[in-house]
């Protein structure tokens, strides 16, 4: 796939794929899409772990990894994207930032937006960077699972990405926790010390808390507030 591949093109080939792949394993989906779109692809991570990351390189280890830098991540992330281009020497960072720094942003919203209207926030500090980014590719790789939230219980292997104009796959959507905390132990895969310190979804700093034992891991973001996404998936 090129940049010129139409938009039709694309999501013609991911409906397809959407059918073929709809009960694929990771490997399988991971290989049908270094396959179709090659360097024209970029895979999406928190850096809450490098499960997605590990996953991609065995099949494609020089893969771009986007990492959307907000300004308001804790060190423990940031150490973490950092220790993620050690460990897979290979891939390229990606940091897609804010057309605004923080402080122009406190300049023209008034400061502690994420406390006010954390969907504006979003927006402007994850929304619109994402989407500047992934204009540059014809497919984006996510580690969203069914899982996470009820928002993402129908989550596909393959879709078409209408809102960013892309293919996108899901690649673990299908794991249990089980299965997701299964890979990290026999693999030895690098997790954010956050985790073990009860945090089990992991965002801006300002929103995300430790979660409660027992309780659902996505309470830990924006706790108090009626908001479940960011808008990146949903």
């Amino acid at each position: 796939m090129t940049a010129a591949t139409s938009a039709d093109a694309l999501k013609a080939l991911a409906e397809q794929a959407a059918e073929r792949l709809a009960d694929a394993g990771p490997g399988e989906a991971l290989r049908w899409a270094v396959e179709q779109f090659g360097d024209d692809l970029v895979v999406a991570s928190n850096m809450q772990d490098a499960v997605l990351v590990d996953l991609v390189t065995k099949v494609k280890p020089d893969v771009d990894v986007l990492f959307l830098e907000t300004g308001y991540h804790f060190a423990e992330t940031i150490g973490t994207r950092d220790a993620v281009a050690t460990v897979y020497p290979d891939i390229r960072i990606v940091n897609a930032t804010a057309e605004q720094t923080v402080a122009e942003q406190d300049a023209q919203y008034g400061p502690r937006l994420y406390e006010r209207d954390p969907n504006q926030c979003c927006h402007l500090r994850k929304v619109v960077p994402l989407r500047a980014t992934l204009a540059k590719y014809s497919c984006w790789i996510t580690g969203v699972r069914r899982v996470d939230a009820p928002t993402r219980a129908n989550t596909p292997i393959v879709t078409w990405d209408d809102r960013n104009g892309l293919v996108k796959v899901n690649p673990i959507a299908a794991w249990s926790d089980d299965e997701f905390n299964g890979y990290v132990d026999q693999h030895g895969i690098l997790q954010n010390p956050l985790v073990g310190e009860g945090y089990l979804s992991i965002g801006c700093a300002p929103c995300t808390a430790k979660v409660a034992p027992g309780a659902d891991p996505r309470s830990g973001r924006w706790a108090g507030n009626s908001k479940t996404e960011c808008g990146l998936h949903a």
